[in-house]
C-alpha cells in the first residue's frame, strides 16, 4: 500500500449500502453511532440526522455513499471506543434477525453488524498522520 493513499477506517458490504439506501428513501439523511454497549451491545445503531446527539468525543471514522442524490452516511464512534478499536478497519455488514428497538432497521428483520479487520503497520501509520474529525470539530 501506498503511504500516500489513507485508507478508509469503515466500508460497508453490498447488502449493508442496499439497506441503508432503502432507508434512507424511506427516512431521509442518516447517521450511524457505533454503539459502546449497553442495552444494545455494541451494536451499529442507525438513526435519521439530527435523531442522535453527537458528543465532542465521538468520532468521525468516515462516510458510506449511497446512489445519487442520495446523502451519504456518517458513521460515528464514542471517543473511548474508538481508542480501542482504531487499529482496526469497521465492515457495516447485515445480517438477518431483529437488531435494537431504537435503530432504523429493526422493522426490516434484519440488522446492521460490525465486523473488522486490523491494520498493518503500514496503515496504521498512515492513518495515525491522518486524525478523524471529533464531534467538538463541528461545534
Amino acid at each position: 500500500m501506498s503511504t500516500s493513499t489513507t485508507p478508509e477506517r469503515v466500508v460497508a458490504t453490498d447488502s449493508a449500502v442496499e439497506l441503508l439506501t432503502k432507508l434512507s428513501e424511506l427516512h431521509g439523511g442518516l447517521m450511524i453511532h457505533q454503539s459502546g454497549g449497553c442495552c444494545d451491545g455494541s451494536a451499529p445503531m442507525c438513526y435519521p440526522v439530527g435523531e442522535y446527539r453527537i458528543g465532542q468525543r465521538d468520532v468521525m471514522i468516515g462516510e458510506i455513499g449511497l446512489p445519487d442524490p442520495l446523502p451519504v452516511v456518517r458513521i460515528w464512534i464514542g471517543g473511548d471506543q474508538y481508542e480501542l478499536w482504531k487499529h482496526t478497519q469497521l465492515i457495516l455488514d447485515v445480517v438477518p434477525g431483529r437488531g435494537a428497538g431504537f435503530s432504523l432497521e429493526a422493522p426490516e428483520g434484519v440488522r446492521f453488524l460490525s465486523r473488522s479487520r486490523v491494520f498493518s503497520d503500514e496503515e496504521n501509520a498512515v492513518l495515525d498522520a491522518n486524525p478523524p474529525q471529533t464531534g467538538g470539530d463541528l461545534v
